[in-house]
């Protein structure tokens, strides 16, 4: 039986149009590859309270539940579990997003995105991100 891992994620849009990519870090799994920014959603958690934690951890700024909008998701099979990962948009948040575990960071038009090497479970987010923004 495979093991569902739920990681919850997130475009933050700015006023531009771009969206945040983060690179992982070295040390981490898929290291150096770029990925949207969230993370796993611990038990009894909801997906967007994992995000508004995440981003506060990892980026060090503030959202609420009224700003992240569902958008899509993806479903993947790794090796040794399957990832399901919704991925909600951002577009209003506090403070200014900074790569506080040593990730670098990159505003990206959805245009662009082909150009970061990502993980296999983010490669199918880009088309829908590209039709709506």
């Amino acid at each position: 039986m495979t093991r569902i891992v739920l990681v919850s994620a997130v475009a933050l849009v700015d006023v531009e149009g771009r969206v945040l990519l983060a690179q992982r870090p070295q040390g981490k799994s898929l290291a150096g590859l770029w990925e949207f920014p969230g993370g796993k959603v611990e038990p009894g958690e909801s997906p967007e309270a994992a995000l508004i934690r995440e981003l506060q951890e990892e980026l060090g700024i503030e959202t609420w539940d009224s700003c992240l909008a569902p958008l899509t998701f993806a479903s993947h099979a790794y090796d040794d579990f399957h990832l399901l990962m919704p991925l909600f948009a951002c577009r209003r948040w506090r403070g200014v997003p900074r790569g506080r575990e040593g990730q670098a960071l990159s505003w990206v038009r959805p245009n662009r995105m082909r150009d970061y090497p990502m993980p296999p479970a983010d490669l199918p987010l880009i088309p829908i991100l590209r039709d709506l923004l």
